[in-house]
């Protein structure tokens, strides 16, 4: 059957040179890499929720937004017609084998950058370049402040040692990378006292941390100094830091991954200058584009968040546009492990600023013009601003 193409997802009286700029590629500032092999069912639904667990006996993860979604908008990228069932697409999927599946699905994204977060854990994930090349697209690394913290731990120092080795990972790391990274929000919450620690406090706390150096770090203390270390790297580099908030998996404590709780951490960046990148937000995407609209160095984006609310994602990207101003507002994935995710982002992304479009051309609070230039900005523009591409 003939593959949905791009420009099938859009309202069909956008004027050309709106239409253009929606479809025109995008750079998705944070995602993870997809895995090289072919999951079961049971790996492949665990990979579509962030539940961490297998649907209840009797279910599927199928059975859901995204996976309804998946049916819908993956199957013919895969050949197959719209709302094939869970059994015929993994079935089509196993056929193409993963290569295929990925290549396909990377390239249907219609993305001209990756920024790759490497901090994961989980094995047999495509590197930044093998995304890039499979997708057809320039890529590059964003690195995770939690991972370089945890290799320092476990190499063996002292207590005084840690926090020097520290930075100088960090710089060496942030040397070839695009940007940092911290999931504070999944080790102590972002109500963190916004100060930077003392030199006393850190090394009293090293010394615990390196009595267990395989836990991972969960210390307010050190979380704090690893935040402020890498705020000082990222001033020297010109990087921007981003922040996951809000929607995640089952680790989160949700309410204190409410971006409002960073307010004051927030402030006290102003003044240094190191651009933050508030991720995903949902559901206080209202709360960030707040944030974003009243600090010059705050940036948002709903990315996770189009994917798993899928048809209902038109009504996100709306309430985005409500505040956040256009110069600050990102386009992301945030896929992990099945390139599936890294397509419906873009696609509910794309629907999602079409139909805001459309109903502002349409009460005229909009010229093609400004739409053409809105699309644009929150597609690439901005993006490639921030992250020096």
């Amino acid at each position: 059957m003939p593959e949905t193409r791009p420009d099938d997802v859009l309202p069909a009286d956008l004027p050309d040179p709106v239409r253009a700029a929606l479809l025109a590629p995008m750079v998705d500032h944070h995602c993870h890499g997809v895995r090289r092999d072919d999951p079961s069912r049971s790996e492949f639904e665990l990979m579509i929720t962030e539940s961490g667990a297998p649907a209840p006996p009797g279910t599927t993860h199928f059975d859901t937004p995204v996976g309804a979604a998946i049916r819908r908008w993956c199957a013919p990228v895969l050949g197959l017609e719209p709302h094939a069932s869970p059994a015929v697409y993994l079935s089509r999927r196993s056929e193409l084998g993963a290569g295929e599946v990925n290549r396909r699905l990377l390239r249907a994204a219609g993305v001209a950058a990756f920024l790759v977060d490497t901090g994961l854990d989980a094995p047999g994930l495509l590197t930044p370049a093998e995304m890039g090349r499979l997708g057809g697209a320039a890529a590059d690394e964003i690195v995770r402040l939690e991972r370089i913290e945890q290799d320092v731990a476990e190499a063996g120092l002292s207590a005084v040692e840690y926090a020097g080795t520290l930075r100088e990972e960090l710089a060496a790391r942030a040397a070839r990378a695009a940007g940092l990274k911290s999931i504070a929000a999944y080790r102590c919450g972002l109500d963190f006292d916004p100060s930077r620690p003392s030199r006393g406090s850190v090394i009293a706390a090293a010394g615990r941390r390196l009595a267990d150096p395989k836990r991972r770090l969960d210390d307010p203390v050190l979380v704090r100094h690893l935040l402020w270390a890498a705020v000082d790297v990222a001033r020297e580099r010109g990087l921007p830091l981003q922040f996951h908030c809000g929607f995640g998996d089952a680790d989160v404590d949700l309410h204190r991954a409410d971006p409002a709780v960073l307010t004051e951490f927030l402030r006290a960046l102003a003044p240094i200058g190191v651009p933050v990148v508030l991720l995903h937000c949902y559901p206080y995407h209202r709360q960030a584009a707040y944030l974003a609209s009243v600090f010059p160095h705050v940036y948002v984006d709903v990315g996770l968040a189009l994917t798993h609310t899928a048809a209902g994602s038109a009504r996100v990207v709306a309430e985005l546009l409500e505040l956040a101003p256009f110069h600050k507002q990102m386009f992301s994935s945030d896929c992990y492990g099945a390139a599936e995710l890294c397509h419906l982002g873009a696609l509910y992304h794309r629907r999602g600023l079409a139909r805001a479009i459309a109903g502002r051309l349409a009460e005229g609070e909009w010229s093609p013009a400004d739409a053409a230039r809105i699309a644009h900005m929150i597609g690439s523009g901005n993006a490639r601003r921030v992250y020096r591409l």
